[in-house]
């Protein structure tokens, strides 16, 4: 804020306990002489010694002349020097040091229109800045001149509520006015919804557009899961009752059993742009040209060339008619990778086009890929993270923890988890609730969860033995798509779940270790939460157990 526009132009002093305050002072009155003679001598004065010292230092050194031998001239020279660099650096402090003498008078003794600025931008700054603090509403009271009429250009759509970030420079504030206009020209009422205590920069590109508050979800621990010998404590987001009490009964048994082991069968992110040609012929010599190996070591070098850890692995392509769909698969380091290898593809598809100059790209993603839809392509050649989780659970803990016998689980897992999934004709739903247990692991940590669709695709196996004693458990997971940086790992809540399991950010020693490991975990918590169940359905208490936890005895008429 400008406050010397503020003030009256007319008072030149005013009196605070009978002293007069002379405002027509000015700090280059420090000065005897004019400033615009001081510039004329000082500013010519500089520029031309620096220029004599620099021509007289150049000749010394052609001739080999020590440079501190100086002459009577190049003394004096050196002198203004200095003379004129401590005029000029007083000089350009002048309008500094003016600036802020004028702000400590309007702030002490300015005129009520300066006093009153300061008061509102005080209050914004309060209600706008100081989320704990101020409501919505308050918040909006509090700015009377500047947010309601914001509020009410939103309304009005002169606004655009989606600018209000890049208008305000305040993310938080922007939230509020947006949440406000909503309520207004809805007529609904958004109380419940909490809008204080979150970081909204934090999402700002990256996460959530438009924010208006965020949706508070409770998170459960399961385990300890002893996995690969070492154990975890999984942090599960969730609504639904029993879930996180059932997968950490599996985690016991599991426990109880000398723990799961896991292995990443394979680790590559795909992408799947379509193209099209004048004829099939044409679209199927760019097929035969796209998996020769021949030319697979130039393909890479253009794909590789486009990020530091996208690394393509293969491109196996299908034709539709004279329509070509190009599956790009590669390694994405710790990142779930849909943006690497998005931005890896185009680079080839630009290199293809210069190829091939007949062929017409029709978009980036031909659903080959496939990402965020059950596709069979997912189900046999797996995208992200493969992997393969197994446990051998003796007879006692099947009877004294699980509460049911190997007989009977082998049973109900061949009728009910495959031959029933068969008859319904799934794809990749050979299971008793791997979804379950993967979303609330996405959620926990910032995984997309939209993502949930392929990464449950699960086939489980249950078989007796050691003479039909013991139960052999594994769960087959083919796509599991996660990542440790990137997207929502970076909130301070998914972030501080990934730290929780180990998995945190980047392996800076082995890049994809901790996005791998994640997978891992993910696969474990299945594995022991198809246990619980299958357990739970075999002994008969699904519905009791449901009953019991999953049912609130509130009575709600009263609330």
């Amino acid at each position: 804020m400008e406050y010397s526009k503020s003030m009256n132009k007319d008072t030149t002093s005013l009196k605070k306990n009978n002293v007069e305050l002379d405002f027509s002072r000015k700090a280059s009155d420090a000065f005897s002489l004019p400033i615009r003679f001081a510039n004329a001598i000082f500013f010519p004065l500089f520029f031309s010694v620096v220029y004599y010292l620099l021509t007289r230092w150049r000749e010394k050194i052609r001739n080999s002349t020590p440079l501190h031998v100086v002459s009577l001239h190049e003394i004096l020279a050196i002198v203004a020097l200095v003379a004129s660099s401590i005029y000029l650096h007083g000089f350009l402090s002048i309008g500094l040091i003016q600036l802020s003498e004028e702000e400590e008078e309007a702030h002490i003794y300015g005129t009520k229109e300066v006093n009153k600025d300061i008061q509102v931008e005080e209050k914004c700054d309060v209600a706008c800045t100081t989320a704990a603090s101020a409501s919505p509403k308050e918040m909006i009271k509090c700015c009377p001149e500047e947010d309601e009429e914001i509020v009410q250009s939103v309304v009005q759509g002169k606004t655009p509520s989606y600018s209000l970030e890049s208008k305000l420079g305040d993310c938080f504030r922007a939230a509020a006015i947006r949440r406000e206009a909503l309520q207004r020209v809805t007529g609904k009422s958004l109380e419940g919804l909490p809008l204080e205590h979150f970081d909204y920069d934090s999402i700002l590109g990256q996460c959530c557009e438009m924010p208006i508050g965020y949706v508070q979800l409770p998170v459960g621990i399961a385990g300890p899961l002893l996995l690969d010998v070492k154990e975890y404590s999984v942090p599960m987001a969730t609504t639904e009752g029993c879930l996180v009490a059932s997968t950490n009964r599996g985690c016991k048994a599991i426990y109880a059993s000398g723990g799961a082991t896991s292995v990443v069968l394979r680790d590559a992110m795909t992408r799947a742009p379509v193209v099209r040609f004048g004829t099939a012929k044409r679209a199927a010599e760019v097929k035969f040209f796209l998996e020769d190996p021949l030319n697979f070591e130039t393909l890479s070098a253009v794909f590789n060339q486009s990020s530091r850890f996208g690394r393509l692995q293969s491109i196996k392509c299908a034709i539709a008619g004279k329509n070509l769909y190009m599956r790009f698969s590669c390694s994405t380091g710790d990142a779930m990778g849909m943006n690497m290898v998005s931005k890896g593809t185009q680079h080839v598809i630009e290199f293809l086009e210069k190829e091939f100059p007949d062929m017409d790209v029709i978009g980036i993603s031909g659903n080959y890929c496939s990402d965020k839809k059950p596709a069979a392509v997912n189900w046999i050649e797996g995208r992200s993270k493969s992997v393969v989780c197994e446990a051998i659970i003796p007879e006692e803990v099947v009877k004294n923890v699980l509460k049911t016998d190997v007989a009977s689980l082998v049973e109900l897992n061949m009728l009910k988890n495959l031959t029933g999934s068969a008859m319904a004709g799934a794809l990749g739903g050979f299971n008793a609730h791997a979804s379950n247990i993967v979303s609330a692991i996405f959620i926990a940590t910032g995984q997309d969860p939209a993502q949930n669709i392929e990464s449950s695709h699960c086939i489980t196996m249950m078989e007796a033995v050691n003479d039909g004693k013991d139960l052999h458990v594994s769960v087959t997971m083919p796509s599991i798509e996660v990542g440790t940086v990137g997207g929502g790992t970076q909130l301070a809540s998914q972030a501080a779940c990934l730290n929780l399991l180990g998995v945190k950010g980047a392996n800076r020693g082995s890049p994809g270790a901790n996005a791998r490991r994640l997978a891992t975990i993910v696969a474990g918590s299945v594995l022991a939460g198809e246990l619980s169940l299958m357990s739970a359905i075999s002994a008969g208490q699904l519905v009791k157990s449901h009953m019991k936890y999953n049912r609130s005895t509130k009575d709600v008429s009263k609330a």
